[in-house]
């Protein structure tokens, strides 16, 4: 990931170490996406100031359950509703603002397992190598 997101910069690394994780650019966004068996669980990008509110803000986007998405929303003033993508279960946070690390680890942790958990079983055993 480049200059956007430096204050966050175990990010990306935090991203690929979940098992399973792969990454790709999707060229038509300009998003970097982080996919388990070739489902999005987080992604990352910078919208083109035109999109307002986010003025050209770095942000990494994360699905959440969709009770919790909006108290996330409400504490944190960096985390808002899910740049492209339902807002109901999905929140973008800026990367250039004030979330504390471990709230952001743990938003990424959810995230995922939100995903790995909707993929067959026999995918699951076999991603984590049984």
């Amino acid at each position: 990931m480049g200059e956007p997101v430096m204050k966050y910069e175990w990010l990306d690394a935090y991203l690929l170490g979940k098992a399973g994780a792969e990454h790709d650019f999707k060229i038509e966004w300009q998003w970097e996406r982080y996919l388990v068996w070739g489902k999005m669980f987080a992604a990352t990008c910078t919208p083109d100031p035109k999109y307002k509110p986010h003025n050209g803000r770095s942000m990494v986007i994360l699905k959440c359950d969709p009770l919790l998405a909006e108290l996330f929303r409400k504490e944190y003033p960096d985390v808002v509703p899910g740049f492209y993508c339902d807002k109901r279960c999905w929140n973008s946070v800026y990367l250039d603002g004030a979330m504390p690390d471990e709230i952001l680890k743990d938003m990424c942790d959810m995230s995922y397992k939100l995903v790995f958990e909707k993929l067959p079983k026999k995918v699951q055993k076999e991603i984590l190598g049984g």
